[in-house]
């Protein structure tokens, strides 16, 4: 190997690893401590607004098991009690339990968490009534966040994206390790906040995904967020299968800020003046597709709950037929089927599917791996394998097409494309310098999203 080809290839690593994103856009704004947990419930308006609280005379998530794979979770915040299930961590940074908060952006994983399937807490004055492992929403829990699947819980897969892992393993390495966990350790939905600039994904994922696949479990994906450099939707979202997330800001509509466009997309949820738990017990208001993602996961794990015998391309299925309808008539770029209502998924009659409306990744590998790749097979939760990634050909089509408005392409994915490498290596460059700035000063970072300016006073009611 040359000098050149080994720096070439420390360039490639560097890039890929700046290119996928450690919680798309998680915007903390706001904090406050939980004695102010009250004021933090109220707050919560997608409960109402999108059927949540509707769905709940039918379901609330019991018995059903939802992998969070991010950056740990805090299974002390109050809560989150009872919630954990179990955990792992695939990055070599975290605990073995899942719950340490790591990464970039550490506190990403909790505020996912709480929004998915937090049960409150008693009142600060009412602390000696301490909450039950068993805890569900009822007036007796009227503080903190209420999560959208309250009776579910939840598998920690902690991950280190974003930024140089003291770890040790690639991004690659991470996530088809955390998928493959999550589905060996019972995991009904899976939930991943997290994404890229790249509508591509390394080889080295398909198996992962297509053991989730044939394992019969639903995976949510976050979109991405144009404020955070992601015009188009990267994987994973892209992948065929994935029912992928987009983001409405206050008003309903598509998010200008917190949603990207392709596709992939399969319905749109609240993705702005979100809340949700951090690690300490504190609180935020947050930001972005990352939020809107574990609002459908809720949904997806009250579906199963209700019916626990229904598979997950019926699940999907019920998901985006009961949407509402919006933007351009039919399926578009922006709201995919519609925008997310929770007590339609819960109560229509729904005609059963004989395939995922968003595709399979079965199907795609078929068509587009010329056949070759090994049908996966369950392995030991411990030896979960960290499979070595291999680059895929430059002619393999992708559920998202690169267009111009494009942002820059990871490099281990446009190694394959010859003479466009050095022009999209510059373009990288410059993508990842790029921050944006708030009306109110407050930096964020093109792709972690970031605040330098927090508010330690906390939002008022």
């Amino acid at each position: 190997m040359t000098r050149a080809t080994a720096r070439l290839r420390r360039t490639v690593s560097a890039l890929l690893s700046a290119t996928i994103i450690g919680g798309i856009a998680a915007t903390v704004v706001a904090t406050a401590p939980a004695a102010q947990a009250d004021t933090w419930r109220d707050k919560e308006y997608w409960l109402k607004e999108a059927g949540i609280t509707k769905a709940w005379e039918v379901s609330k998530g019991a018995n059903v098991k939802v992998a969070v794979i991010d950056s740990g979770v805090d299974a002390n915040h109050p809560d989150l009690k009872g919630v954990l299930a179990g955990g792992h961590d695939v990055s070599g940074a975290g605990t073995s339990d899942g719950r340490k908060s790591i990464g970039a952006k550490p506190e990403h994983g909790t505020l996912v968490a709480t929004m998915l399937a937090g049960r409150g807490h008693q009142p600060k004055k009412a602390a000696s009534a301490k909450p039950s492992p068993s805890a569900t929403p009822s007036k007796n829990m009227p503080d903190g966040i209420m999560g959208v699947a309250p009776e579910a819980e939840i598998l920690s897969v902690s991950t280190w994206l974003g930024s140089a892992n003291p770890g040790g393993k690639s991004d690659q390495d991470q996530i088809p390790e955390a998928v493959r966990w999550a589905v060996d350790n019972g995991a009904k939905v899976i939930n991943i906040s997290l994404g890229s600039t790249s509508p591509e994904w390394p080889q080295s994922w398909d198996a992962a995904f297509l053991y989730a696949e044939q394992k019969d479990v639903v995976i949510v994906a976050a979109a991405g967020n144009r404020v955070g450099g992601n015009v188009q939707v990267g994987a994973p979202a892209t992948i065929p299968g994935v029912l992928t997330v987009a983001g409405l800001d206050r008003g309903g509509a598509a998010s200008t800020d917190s949603s990207s466009q392709g596709i992939s997309i399969g319905v749109a949820a609240p993705a702005e003046k979100l809340v949700g738990g951090l690690p300490g017990g504190s609180y935020a208001e947050w930001a972005g597709t990352s939020g809107a993602t574990p609002i459908v996961s809720g949904v997806a794990a009250l579906i199963r709950s209700k019916w626990p015998q229904m598979s997950a391309k019926q699940v999907i299925n019920r998901i985006v037929s009961t949407a509402k309808d919006a933007g351009a008539p039919g399926k578009d770029p922006l709201y995919g089927f519609g925008v997310l209502n929770a007590e339609a998924a819960l109560t229509e009659n729904v005609a059963e599917t004989q395939s995922n409306p968003l595709g399979s990744i079965s199907d795609w590998i078929r068509v587009h791996r010329r056949g070759n790749l090994a049908t996966p097979t369950p392995v030991p939760p411990a030896e979960a394998p960290s499979a070595h990634p291999t680059l895929p050909e430059a002619t393999v089509p992708v559920a998202q097409p690169p267009s111009r408005l494009d942002s820059a392409l990871p490099a281990a994915v446009v190694l394959g494309f010859g003479g466009l490498f050095l022009a999209i290596i510059v373009a990288a460059a410059i993508q990842l310098r790029r921050v944006y700035r708030g009306s109110d000063g407050s930096r964020d970072e093109t792709e972690t999203g970031v605040l330098d300016k927090v508010d330690p006073g906390g939002p008022t009611s």
